[in-house]
Parts: C-alpha cells; structure tokens; sequence
C-alpha cells in the first residue's frame, strides 16, 4: 500500500512547489495554478497590489476583500517556495514583486537573456568535426 499524504501533483488545492530546477517548468504551472484558483489573484501577481486608498479605521467590505487578496496573492506564492526561495524573497512587499525577483533571479533580465542566446549561437556556427572524428 502507498504511504499516505499530499505530493506535488495530488491536489488541486495546494501549489506546485518549485525547488530552484526548471524555473520555467514551474512557472507555468503555478500561472495555470493561479488563474484556475482566482483570476483576480493572478492580476494581482501581474499587474500588482489592488489599491485601498481609505485608512484602516474606515475601510469598507470591499477594501478588506481587496487586502484579503493582496495578503492571499503572497501566501500561496509563499507556500510555493522552499525555505532557500523564501529567503531570498522574504522581505518582499506585494505578490508581484515576489514573481519579478524569483523571475530575474531564475531566468535573469532580458540582457542577460540576449547575451545566453549570442553565446550559443556563436557556439553552433563555431561547431565542427575535429580531425580524426567520424560522423557517427
């Protein structure tokens, strides 16, 4: 009989958990997670913190729903993370900022990106057969 508890992959209920491999694996798998979960919590990852502008002795229902998704957005990326990516985004303020730093720090910035592509372009025009070598 198969030990009982929850992995990755068994619930709808709980993230994908991503431990520093396949950044982009995971990526789309927490947006899919996201999106099928709340759509609003999404936007709030992409787009940023929904905006309460009243002081909190004066906030209505529809601001303590606003926070209650802002605070939402951050746990679940939160609980997403092993403890190595949770410290390197624990001082983070808003869900957003959580996705841009894991985002820049796995997949680097768009220079980055270019300078990675030149690299292995320039590899592949440079490749060829050594003297000695067979094709096979």
């Amino acid at each position: 009989m198969a030990a009982q508890g929850h992995f990755e992959g068994q619930s709808v209920n709980r993230p994908p958990l991503f431990d520093s491999e396949d950044y982009t694996y995971w990526k789309t798998k927490m947006g899919f997670f996201l999106q099928g979960l709340d759509y609003q919590i999404w936007s709030i990852i992409e787009e940023g913190d929904l905006l309460v502008t009243n002081e909190k002795d004066k906030w209505t229902e529809d601001d303590k729903k606003k926070i209650s998704l802002n605070c939402k957005a951050k746990s679940i990326l939160c609980c997403a993370l092993r403890k190595k990516e949770f410290n390197q985004i624990s001082a983070c303020k808003s869900a957003m900022e959580i996705w841009e730093k894991l985002r820049i720090t796995y997949e680097g910035t768009d220079k980055v990106k270019e300078t990675r592509i030149d690299i292995l372009v320039t590899q592949y025009e440079r490749f060829q057969m050594q003297p000695g070598e067979s094709i096979t």
